[in-house]
């Protein structure tokens, strides 16, 4: 089949960009794959990090095509005639955020129109977790052009089916981030990264309110009296650092809590991961999380809160802990359960079975059906 996939991709950074590339080498094995991404992926005063681009390691991206700048509506014209003229049998579209919804519908439903190609959005979201104006008349837009959507969590199809009832919807779990490499030992990423703790917690990726880092931090002054415990926080901060920073002050735990606030390029995410114990997603909501992907693909356990889909993928009391949202005594106790129960070996070993389950080839397939007409 001749596939074009839409959507963030390389010089373009973060997880999204990081998935588009990894579908499409998978996909290439069996098909024609053509990538086409943003000349302007978002304006400078939505986009709260400090640059949109990736800095670190191009080694993991691949050829795409710059033709889409979001404000532009003649360049979604433009774009649709010449994804058109490549006569694709798929339109495949990583669907995320309702403001790319007039873009994206525009670019579908003339491309479906001129070829007759079938139209698939792979959806991390329906709506996304920090609403606004516009939100649901841009999604609704979108869809009416889609034949198929992939949600990647039961918590997303539920979202979905809310949303537009008769949507022809198919289940694909959300493939691992094998992107990163295969991480190193733990004492190696801890000597890389002057890490002198025995017990080490990771909190990763961009920082919002959502995600709950306040509760974390909570439920370390619970820990510290009767563990020592260090916890990494790792990713820009997309909330009021200083919020934060503050917090950490009044508990008095800054001994406890490293902070590294910036995007982490792709050829170091490896090290934080592998020197951290066990990884810490505390969210106040959530449909899913391919941060569980990331630490699943360095054999690390998970402790998650009870929100969206996180508790599909991590298994509570084989793989890691759920525990409810909101709530520091729980995550606190949880953690202190994890190394006073020396958890992590047994987690350890059922990460690397559970992730077996989490393959390309189950989301290429999917794709592969949606061109069966």
């Amino acid at each position: 089949m001749n596939i074009v996939l839409v959507g963030t991709a390389y010089p373009w950074r973060g997880g999204i960009a990081h998935y588009l590339a990894l579908l499409a080498r998978h996909l290439s094995k069996r098909h024609t794959v053509t990538t086409v991404t943003f000349s302007r992926q978002y304006p400078a005063f939505l986009f709260p990090g400090k640059t949109q681009e990736e800095q670190g390691s191009a080694d993991a991206s691949v050829p795409a095509a710059q033709l889409i700048d979001s404000m532009n509506p003649f360049t979604w014209i433009s774009a649709a005639r010449t994804i058109a003229a490549m006569k694709p049998d798929l339109l495949v579209f990583k669907y995320w955020l309702p403001f790319f919804g007039p873009c994206f519908g525009t670019i579908a439903g003339l491309v479906r129109r001129w070829t007759g190609a079938r139209v698939v959005f792979i959806c991390d979201n329906v709506l996304p977790h920090e609403r606004r104006i516009g939100d649901i008349a841009f999604t609704r837009f979108a869809f009416q052009f889609v034949d198929l959507f992939i949600v990647q969590s039961h918590a997303v199809e539920k979202e979905l089916k809310h949303f537009r009832h008769n949507a022809n919807a198919v289940f694909v779990p959300h493939p691992i981030y094998e992107i990163f490499g295969g991480g190193t030992s733990k004492a190696r990423a801890r000597k890389t990264l002057s890490i002198s703790q025995r017990r080490v917690l990771l909190f990763f990726g961009y920082v919002r309110r959502y995600k709950g880092l306040d509760t974390l931090l909570e439920a370390l002054a619970i820990i510290r009296p009767s563990l020592n415990v260090h916890l990494l926080v790792v990713g820009e901060f997309y909330h009021d650092e200083q919020i934060y920073r503050r917090q950490i002050r009044d508990l008095r735990i800054d001994e406890n809590v490293t902070v590294v606030s910036d995007y982490i390029p792709n050829d170091r995410v490896g090290e934080y991961f592998s020197a951290a114990d066990v990884v810490v997603l505390p969210y106040r909501s959530a449909t899913q999380s391919g941060i569980v992907q990331i630490a699943y693909q360095f054999d690390k356990p998970v402790i998650a809160t009870d929100v969206g889909g996180l508790a599909e993928v991590v298994r509570h009391g084989v793989t890691g802990f759920i525990v409810p949202p909101e709530d520091p005594p729980a995550l606190a106790s949880a953690v202190i359960d994890f190394y006073k129960e020396k958890h992590e070996a047994r987690f350890t070993r059922a990460v690397q079975k559970e992730k077996k389950n989490y393959s390309w080839e189950a989301m290429v397939k999917a794709i592969e059906k949606a061109g069966e007409k």
